[in-house]
């Protein structure tokens, strides 16, 4: 799936009135540390735009890390050496100013600075990200690791939210991701050995890739399911369901365990 598209740039948009949400609201939490991710193509007038979400991850002594986490392909289809990642910054009067700035991708030899999964559509970089943005990384445990939909019982019919900015398209001039919702639409799920991927109900577009598929206390459970005892990321959303030249309305998500892994690859890495 390419994520080639011609949307408004919020850089170019003026300021936008504060978002303003409860601190209980983990689902604001998850939209905090997500971000976008374009680079511009050689007809300036176009530009490829994915999704990443910061985790916060510690490198093995135990000093702090924050990692970028995305779909590999939304990386491997920008040829150019940088892309822009889409902060945001909170202006003193409250409002919200989108503050994109450039992110190294590509070392000046042209190969890929991130880490790709060996067998899976998912890359992860460390990346310098301003205070508030290392702050607001989600963290490490929240990523599902291989029996975690098992033990809170997830299946068919619950819903799960994702983020993203489907055709480079954000909620506001900030360049806040885009919430969606839907419902996982496979079965089984597990083991992920058999079922490294599972289909959730909602329809994909360019733009979407790399984006988190997560639950929160804001998300539906089927009746009389267990409750997990924190937000927990699901996977990531790598692609759509598409028959020939039909479109389904369906997303794949890869398992949040291979992101766990990819990061594994990180740590394997440093000195």
């Amino acid at each position: 799936m390419f994520d080639l598209q011609i949307p408004p740039d919020p850089a170019q948009e003026p300021p936008v009135a504060a978002l303003t949400a409860p601190a209980w609201d983990l689902t604001v939490g998850l939209i905090a540390a997500t971000v976008q991710l374009d680079q511009r193509n050689a007809d300036p007038s176009t530009r490829r735009v994915g999704t990443g979400f910061l985790v916060d991850a510690p490198r093995p002594d135990g000093s702090p890390r924050t990692v970028l986490v995305t779909a590999h392909h939304v990386l491997n289809g920008m040829p150019a050496s940088d892309a822009r990642i889409g902060w945001r910054v909170q202006m003193p009067e409250g409002r919200w100013r989108f503050t994109p700035e450039p992110v190294r991708i590509r070392s000046e030899s042209g190969d890929p600075v991130w880490t790709r999964h060996p067998e899976r559509d998912i890359a992860v970089m460390e990346i310098s990200a301003p205070p508030e943005f290392a702050h607001a990384a989600i963290p490490l445990g929240w990523l599902a690791e291989a029996d975690a939909l098992d033990a809170w019982q997830v299946g068919p019919g619950d819903e799960l939210f994702t983020l993203g900015y489907p055709h480079g398209y954000s909620s506001n001039t900030a360049g806040f991701p885009i919430l969606r919702a839907g419902r996982v639409s496979s079965w089984p799920l597990t083991p992920i050995e058999s079922f490294p991927v599972f289909l959730l109900d909602f329809p994909v577009f360019p733009g979407n890739s790399g984006g988190p598929v997560f639950w929160t206390p804001a998300a539906r459970k089927l009746p009389g399911s267990v409750q997990p005892d924190h937000p927990f990321i699901a996977g990531v959303v790598v692609s759509e369901v598409r028959p020939g030249e039909g479109r389904l309305g369906i997303g794949i998500v890869a398992h949040a365990v291979y992101v766990r892994e990819a990061i594994a690859l990180l740590d394997a890495a440093s000195p």
